[in-house]
């Protein structure tokens, strides 16, 4: 009887996390639509509204990876890269053959650069994931940056023939001359007829949350949480340790390649250069700041480091100091036992007050 309350009591803990998630979204959404229709929004701060969604997705996924699974993962923003160019590739061929309106063209490449990101985490994962901790994590960073050089050396186009590729010039490429390039190496994809939007951005990451949050709490979630707590002893019980650490490592990726076209589509001109090692890092930062396998630390350190820097623009040359001293004032906050414990006793007590004595 005892286990039984005692489940039950997690299950309204996860359940109340869940809902908490939601609440932070749906209030975000709420307050930036109340700014912007009483013109209190500034262009800079609308200017973020769809990258802070990306980037909120990113650190939902890499999560999902890194405390989750318990690697350490530092290429996610390769598979951002595929996602975003694939999908710009696909919006920009679907507006050539006269689909202009941009919701179609959005959901239809939301899912190509998905289902090419899920395949490139196939692809290194099959290899990569036998490895563990540091051997992981180099080549992890050794795909994101190879995956930046291809996207450099890549060129598309698109005619009435249907797409064109080249590795070395657009000449290569044998398009017809009403043709239209949609990547143009080192240069990127210019010329894109964006169709990202906020409101797009907030439901994908309710579908991500949906996904993750329900995963954590299956069958799935749990063995991929006891190869992480105890390999040996997960192996023991019979789990597929390769087969649980695919599962989540290549879900991470569809997750992450979904974030790239919603960024990708918010922009006229993307260059691969943006999405190298330095991206990786920034949303393992999120991730590390928002506290480890903690989804809702994750959304709120994505949003508010993503506009930081931003919002620190008046101080100019120190802005970047600035910007360094907060990360290291909130790691020391965060990592003190002290403040984590009056944190969980909060946690604790409101759970209480939701759940009477079962949470007992």
């Amino acid at each position: 009887m005892g286990e039984k309350i005692r489940l039950l009591g997690k299950t309204n803990k996860h359940s109340l996390r869940g809902l908490i998630n939601y609440g932070i979204i749906v209030v975000f959404f709420a307050v930036i639509t109340l700014l912007k229709s009483a013109g209190l929004l500034t262009n800079a701060l609308e200017g973020q509204l769809i990258p802070i969604c990306a980037y909120i997705i990113m650190a939902l996924s890499l999560n999902l990876v890194v405390g989750i699974s318990g690697e350490l993962s530092l290429g996610h923003a390769g598979f951002m890269s595929v996602g975003a160019f694939s999908g710009i590739i696909v919006a920009g061929a679907m507006k050539y053959s006269g689909v202009n309106a941009n919701a179609p063209r959005l959901i239809v490449a939301v899912i190509v650069g998905a289902i090419m990101a899920g395949i490139a985490g196939i692809l290194i994962g099959i290899p990569v994931l036998r490895l563990r901790g540091d051997y992981l994590a180099i080549v992890t960073l050794a795909f994101g940056e190879i995956i930046k050089n291809i996207l450099n050396c890549l060129y598309v186009g698109v005619d009435a023939k249907g797409l064109h590729f080249s590795v070395t010039d657009e000449a290569h490429m044998d398009m017809a001359a009403n043709g239209t390039t949609l990547v143009r190496g080192p240069m990127g994809a210019v010329g894109v007829s964006k169709a990202s939007t906020f409101i797009a951005g907030i439901i994908l990451i309710i579908l991500v949350l949906f996904v993750i949050q329900n995963m954590v709490n299956s069958r799935t979630g749990r063995a991929i949480m006891a190869i992480r707590d105890n390999r040996i002893a997960a192996e023991a019980s019979g789990i597929n340790v390769t087969k649980y650490k695919m599962i989540a490592f290549v879900s991470s990726a569809v997750m992450a390649g979904a974030a790239g076209v919603l960024y990708g589509l918010n922009y006229s001109t993307v260059a691969p250069k943006k999405f190298d090692f330095n991206t990786s890092i920034l949303v393992l930062v999120f991730v590390v700041l928002g506290g480890i396998g903690n989804m809702t630390g994750s959304i709120i350190a994505a949003a508010v480091l993503t506009v930081l820097p931003e919002l620190l623009r008046q101080f100019q040359d120190y802005r970047m100091l600035v910007y360094a001293i907060v990360l290291i004032l909130v790691m020391i906050a965060t990592n003190n036992e002290k403040i984590r414990a009056l944190w969980k006793r909060v946690a604790k007590s409101f759970t209480r007050k939701k759940g009477g004595e079962v949470n007992e």
